[in-house]
């Protein structure tokens, strides 16, 4: 039963839920290229063949921040010295299974180490900036609305939402 403050006294409320995660984009020191990874290592992976940045799931308890951190260490053994909030997406029905996804997205202007070359998920590659603007890398077709954000010559933090329905990318709504 939901609080009746909130939806009235005995009326149940719709909660959206979704699983949490982040995205990062580590940049050269240029600000010219970007690493990527490039999904390269199991076939039945639902982003097999897609470049995209770094990231994964939360885990319970963990901050945003701290868990792009860790996924940036983990997946390309670099240590994040700053870590920028780009904006964040919804992208409800986006899983293998429908499930809901919520995302936050971040530059990471600054780090130190040496990134690995491969990691469990794929082959880490530099790639242009101007190149992924362009679509000139396999990426999903959805990420072309939120990477101009991304990477803007004066960012600011946005909110997106990009509905999926059976693997087709729905309308794009933003926020600034």
């Amino acid at each position: 039963m939901a609080s009746p403050g909130i939806a009235g006294a005995g009326r149940k409320v719709a909660r959206v839920q979704a699983i949490l995660a982040t995205l990062g984009y580590v940049l050269s020191a240029d600000r010219r290229r970007v690493l990527m990874i490039r999904r390269d290592t199991r076939p039945d992976d639902l982003h097999y063949g897609y470049y995209n940045g770094l990231g994964g799931k939360l885990e319970p308890g963990e901050d945003v921040v701290a868990g792009m951190r860790r996924e940036i260490r983990e997946e390309a053994g670099l240590e994040c010295r700053t870590v920028e909030l780009a904006g964040t997406i919804s992208w409800p029905g986006f899983g293998r299974n429908g499930e809901n996804w919520f995302g936050f997205l971040f530059r990471i202007p600054d780090w130190s180490g040496v990134p690995y070359e491969r990691c469990p998920e794929g082959t880490l590659i530099w790639t242009d900036l101007s190149d992924i603007l362009s679509g000139a890398v396999p990426m999903w077709p959805s990420d072309r609305n939120f990477l101009p954000l991304v990477f803007a010559d004066q960012p600011g933090v946005f909110h997106g939402s990009q509905p999926f329905h059976h693997g087709t990318p729905g309308p794009w709504t933003v926020s600034v």
